[in-house]
This record gives structure tokens, C-alpha cells and sequence, in this order.
């Protein structure tokens, strides 16, 4: 899965607005270790969420759910939170919090998000190894 946005869009948010467009990216033939956490980070990742909240005391880390949309059935979300719900599981690496929404924890098991800069884009990569297909775009997918 990528996210892509620019630096301006980041600004121009308020919370209740995704932060990003999702596209997804199928791991296959790639051995992810097991881990005790849902999803975990790599250190460009941390690094690019620290950048991202560095401005906004507000919030307490990046939420991510999974919404029903395009070609393929399901999209991933990611949205700043001010707050933990109940029902949120928390995934704390490096200082930094990323909280999943549970009707997409189970779509995130043993995934690693990433952040991969190009000279076209810079995006946010979730690399799942549950995914079963993806649209042609790469923006939906299905387990």
C-alpha cells in the first residue's frame, strides 16, 4: 500500500479529513518476521511521522483504518487522532504512536509501513503480506 501527499496538504487538514490517498503494494515472496506488534514501522517511517506531528501538539500520533472503496474492495486511511478510542490498538515504536482502527487491524497483521521518497512523490508503503490482489492502480486491495 502507498500514501501519497505533498508537504502543503499536510497543513491544510483538520481532523476529521484523511491526510492521504491510499494505494496498496501486494509483498509476495518476502519473508516478514513475526512480531508481537500488528504493524511495524521502519525507521524512515518513525522518522516521517516525528516530522509530521513535530508542528501539532494536538495530536498524539496517526490513526489508520480501512474504508470500502474502489476497484478491489477496501483502502487503507490515514488521519492525525487527538485520542485513543477504546477499541483502537496501539502500535508504540521509537516515541512514536500509530493507532489502528479496529476493522482494519486484522488487514494489518504482520505488516511493515515504511516512507519511501522518489523525485515524483514521497509516500507512505505498507507492505502486506495478507493482501490476496490489488487493483490495477494499486489504490484498493482484498484479503
Amino acid at each position: 500500500m502507498v500514501f501519497t501527499s505533498s508537504p502543503e496538504n499536510f497543513n491544510k487538514l483538520n481532523m476529521s479529513a484523511s491526510i492521504v490517498r491510499a494505494t496498496v503494494k501486494a509483498v509476495s515472496r518476502r519473508k516478514i518476521l513475526p512480531t508481537r506488534a500488528a504493524l511495524t514501522l521502519t525507521p524512515s517511517a518513525v522518522n516521517k511521522i516525528q516530522i509530521l506531528l513535530q508542528d501539532k501538539p494536538e495530536y498524539i500520533g496517526l490513526k489508520v483504518g480501512v474504508r470500502t472503496r474502489g476497484c478491489n474492495g477496501l483502502t487503507y486511511t490515514l488521519d492525525y487522532t487527538k485520542e485513543k478510542d477504546k477499541s483502537d490498538e496501539e502500535v508504540l515504536q521509537d516515541g512514536v504512536r500509530v493507532f489502528i482502527e479496529k476493522k482494519a487491524q486484522l488487514t494489518l497483521l504482520g505488516t511493515e509501513m515504511d516512507f519511501v521518497e522518489t523525485k515524483l512523490s514521497s509516500e507512505f508503503v505498507f507492505n502486506n503480506p495478507n493482501i490476496k490482489g490489488t487493483c490495477g492502480c494499486g489504490e484498493s486491495f482484498n484479503i
